[in-house]
């Protein structure tokens, strides 16, 4: 078993991980080798069941690499099962507004919020941890929150102060399409993440972003970002095939 890493909501260094949007869990164990921080599962974009998901947790703890879940949907019969299963947070699609976040918030968390309680999934144990110590694990799940809008990013002051949320984290392909425009890139778009971005920073939160390149990242670490997810598992194969692949072929 690999060295344990802990997620942290502020760190004096910058933390990355990935996406995983392939349903196996060897690559979590794989990944789990590397230096990165965490990984992020995608359950809103990747045909990943229930079932697969308990197995990448149970990869994830394996190899000491914590994994973060995006929820295809806010539900709390959603949030309750990615969490049960050991999910080390939720990385939340599309929260527009101040409530959306709440009610996020109200359906992760136990004291203060709506989650149902029990000791015998991952998270607690299965039931090796007293109730108070299990309601301690489960409440210190990171709730990171996509600002992909027009309307998230006027609300994202407001977003980041919520109670419960740890960070923001700027979704630039569906800001930009959301803005009418088909580049992520486009200094529209660039202009409307720094505010969110900005937000996140004036809060204390984690500052986040997607990023493709090691000099997209450092640009983005030295304007105060702080929580990078970087390509997915299948980037990392495509662009390592493309690369060992014989020129012409």
């Amino acid at each position: 078993m690999n060295r344990p890493r802990t997620l942290q909501r502020q760190s004096a260094r910058y933390q990355v991980g990935t996406f995983v949007k392939t349903a196996s869990p060897h690559v979590v164990e794989v990944l789990g080798t590397t230096a990165l921080d965490f990984a992020v599962v995608d359950a809103e974009h990747a045909p990943l069941d229930r079932a697969v998901i308990d197995l990448m947790m149970l990869a994830g703890r394996a190899a000491g690499l914590p994994l973060l879940v995006r929820i295809p949907d806010v539900a709390a019969a959603t949030v309750l099962s990615v969490l049960d299963m050991g999910a080390a947070g939720l990385l939340v699609p599309h929260v527009d507004t101040p409530h959306i976040a709440q009610e996020v918030v109200r359906h992760a968390r136990f004291r203060g919020g709506d989650r149902g309680y029990s000791s015998s999934p991952r998270f607690a144990g299965y039931g090796s941890l007293g109730m108070k110590q299990a309601l301690l694990a489960g409440d210190d799940a990171l709730v990171v929150c996509q600002i992909e809008s027009p309307q998230a990013v006027e609300n994202a002051a407001a977003i980041a102060a919520v109670p419960g949320v740890d960070g923001l984290f700027v979704g630039r392909a569906d800001l930009a399409l959301a803005m009418g425009l088909d580049d992520p890139r486009h200094p529209e778009v660039a202009a409307a993440a720094e505010r969110a971005l900005a937000a996140a920073r004036a809060a204390g939160k984690l500052v986040g972003v997607f990023c493709g390149s090691t000099a997209e990242r450092d640009a983005y670490a030295a304007a105060g970002v702080n929580w990078f997810v970087f390509g997915s598992d299948q980037a990392f194969m495509r662009q390592g095939a493309a690369a060992a692949a014989h020129p012409g072929a």
